[in-house]
């Protein structure tokens, strides 16, 4: 049985990942796009990340209104230091989101359309499951994209 601090384990290992690679990179190059078609910057990517948590932790799962731009999320820039501040606030919120979860009862709020008829909208559990899906895989993107922009920096 997934224990809710087991999962949290899981999703703070993903966070942890993603702040170190923006400490590491500072500023100015979380904050650049790498020369690619439709890349993303760091920052953007883990902007986006939070984007996630907040909004199915905290509406699909939580009940709560969460407003979301999430185009938006990608092109967001800024210093990291408050990126950072920001993922600590959202890591906390999430952490009693997950405890108030019921996992196996209906999501609170109801998925966005494409995920409605799918297992990720079913349930609250499969709604958080979908939360480490998405960091794990853009953890993925982001140490990619960190890679890119070291190389092309040289």
């Amino acid at each position: 049985m997934i224990t809710a601090e087991g999962y949290l384990h899981f999703v703070d290992r993903a966070l942890d990942g993603m702040a170190a690679v923006l400490t590491g990179l500072g500023d100015d190059l979380a904050n650049r796009r790498p020369d690619l078609p439709g890349a993303n910057s760091p920052y953007g990517i883990v902007n986006h990340c939070l984007g996630v948590v907040s909004f199915w932790g905290g509406q699909i799962v939580g009940g709560r209104e969460v407003p979301r731009d999430r185009a938006a999320e990608f092109t967001a820039t800024g210093p990291v230091s408050d990126l950072l501040e920001r993922l600590d606030a959202v890591r906390a919120r999430f952490a009693a989101d997950v405890a108030a979860a019921v996992p196996p009862d209906p999501c609170r709020r109801e998925a966005p359309p494409k995920y409605r008829d799918t297992p990720i909208g079913a349930n609250q559990g499969m709604a958080l499951l979908h939360v480490y899906e998405e960091l794990a895989q853009h953890r993925g993107h982001l140490e990619l994209t960190r890679d890119v922009l070291l190389a092309q920096r040289r």
